[in-house]
This record gives C-alpha cells, structure tokens and sequence, in this order.
C-alpha cells in the first residue's frame, strides 16, 4: 500500500486527513464532548508548538542567515505575491463566502518547515539557506499571519480585537519559546524521537481538524459546500501554485541567485504550512466557520506535495546528468 501511494506521490497523511474528515461528517462531538475535545486539541496544538520550538536548530539559522538576499525574496513571495493572488480570487463571484474566505486565509499562512528542506535537498540545493529560511516564515508567520487576517478577513467585518492575539502568545509563541530555549537539554532527546514526535505533530492537527469539522457540520456545512466547488477550490490551488512556482523561477534569475538558492526560492516560497494554518485558523475564526475555511489549505497541502516531489525528482536527474557530462579531474603529472 506504501509503494503504491508513493508512485501515485499521494501522502499517507492525506488519507488520515480524509479520514478524521469522514468521521467528523458522520459522528462530529456534541456538547459535553465537544468541549472535552476542543481541550484536548488546544493542548495538542501548544504541545506541537513546544516541539517545533525545540527542534529549531540556532547554528543553522546562523548559517542560512548570510543568504538575507534571499530570504528576503522567499518572505516577499510568502507574504506578498501570494496574498495578492488571494484576494483576485476572493473577488471570483459566486464562489461559496466560506471557502473564498478559506483561499484567501491559505494565501496568509507562512511556508512549511520539514518538506520545504526536504526537497530542497534532494534537488541539491542550499540547505542552509532552507533551513533558515523556512523556520523564519514559520516564526514571522505567527505574527504576520494574525495581522494580515486581521487586515483582508476578520478587521473588515468585526474590527480588530486583541484576544486572538492574547490567544496565539498564551498557546503558539509560549510554547515555541519555550522549547526552543529548552533545546539545550531537550534537543538530543527530540532529534533521537523524530519518529515517535511527529506522530504528536501530525496527531494534534487531526484532533483540530476533528474538532472543526464537526463544529462545521452540525452547522450545516455539507449543505453549503457542492462537489462543483471542491473540485473549483482544487483547480484554483494549482493555478496558484502554478503562478508562484513560474514567477519565483523568474524572479531568482533577474536577482542573479545561484541555481542552489532559486530551489530554496521554489521550494519555501511555494509551500504553505498545514501544521501551522490549522491552529491558527482555530485561533482567528469562530469554531463553526474553521471547518470550512481549512478546506482548501488541504486540498493546496496535497497538491503542494505532489508537484514538488515531481520539481525535486527532475531536478536531482539533471544534477546527476551534469555531474557525469563534467569532465573528470585530470590527475597531477608525475614528477621527472
């Protein structure tokens, strides 16, 4: 099942997705149930923040830091041309208001941290420059994205109001700090458990998915949602992958980067973080509105994966058919 999932370049984690999806349409918590599991998930979530914290490595950020060119353009790529895209595509009429809302919170979200570096490495890229970059999109997305939603989603229709802020520093940033200045003595432990901790990671994001699915739900979100604009939601997540992919490409050319940084360029400046959307929306929106408003993040998240896998593949047979088409060191002249 493994194998045929990774020729097909589907994520095993879509399927759990899908699945915790499923269960909250047919037997979403009720009342007493609901509120225990809204708690278990908010725990979760500060949990997976204290272990993203400590697995934040400061030498590589003092390494990847001396690339600022171009982590520069990976922010203005994260944080800018793709809000923009975000909101042409809110302004597409007749778009249900929840998923239009949804397109535009993706668009906000900073990049991914793990797949980013992972396929920046088995493009042959910078490393480094990964590393950096797409931990300081993830650490400047907990401030940026609360604002730029507070800016194009919740400031235009409730005005601005101070508890989610109160909220993200109490449950996200704490927690991030909190672990990152326990690194010390907890990194070892962290880096030998991978494994083990990223089933938590990926555990939290699906108790949040649960609690906002069924929340969504019982508030009548199949009746809201068609197939016809799930299937418009999947098509509009790859046009726009599509135009950031094209325009980082160019954009690394007309900077002058060298071939190492513009993958770091299309690998961070492309990704939008699942494991860092769903809390926040959790945060930002009522609970009744989550479940929809994560959808298209979802259906970007797999997309996302498929394409890259597809870049980093490509672009690892043309690192490997330069390095045989190179000439072989000529080896020193024996001396008289």
């Amino acid at each position: 099942m493994k194998g045929l999932l990774a020729r097909l370049n589907i994520d095993p984690y879509l399927l759990l997705l899908v699945g915790t999806v499923g269960l909250a349409s047919v037997l979403p918590a009720r009342g007493i149930w609901a509120g225990i599991a809204g708690g278990v998930a908010d725990a979760g979530i500060a949990l997976l923040f204290f272990l993203h914290g400590a697995k934040l490595s400061r030498q590589a950020l003092v390494d990847g830091a001396r690339a600022w060119k171009l982590h520069l353009t990976v922010a203005a790529v994260t944080f800018g041309l793709f809000p923009v895209l975000g909101l042409g595509i809110r302004a597409i009429p007749g778009l249900e208001p929840s998923l239009a809302t949804g397109v535009l919170f993706l668009t906000l979200l900073p990049s991914t941290v793990q797949s980013s570096i992972a396929f920046t490495a088995i493009a042959g890229g910078n490393v480094a420059a990964a590393v950096c970059s797409a931990s300081f999109s993830n650490l400047a997305g907990i401030f940026i994205t609360p604002l730029l939603t507070a800016l194009f989603i919740t400031g235009q229709s409730q005005g601005f109001s101070a508890d989610p802020v109160l909220t993200i520093a109490v449950q996200l940033l704490l927690p991030f700090l909190a672990g990152h200045f326990l690194r010390p003595w907890i990194g070892g432990f962290v880096t030998r458990n991978k494994k083990v901790l990223g089933t938590v990671d990926r555990g939290s994001i699906l108790l949040v998915v649960y609690t906002a699915f069924g929340a969504a739900v019982i508030e009548g979100l199949w009746q809201k949602v068609t197939l016809g604009e799930l299937a418009l939601i999947a098509v509009l997540s790859l046009a726009v992958l599509a135009v950031v992919m094209v325009a980082g490409t160019l954009a690394g050319k007309a900077l002058g980067f060298p071939r190492e940084d513009r993958i770091v360029l299309l690998f961070c400046g492309s990704k939008k973080s699942l494991a860092t959307g769903v809390p926040l929306a959790g945060v930002l929106f009522p609970a009744a509105q989550v479940g929809a408003i994560i959808l298209p993040l979802m259906f970007f998240h797999q997309i996302q994966l498929m394409v890259c896998a597809v870049l980093a593949r490509k672009l690892a047979a043309e690192n490997e058919r330069a390095a045989a088409a190179a000439p072989a060191p000529t080896a020193p002249a024996a001396s008289a």
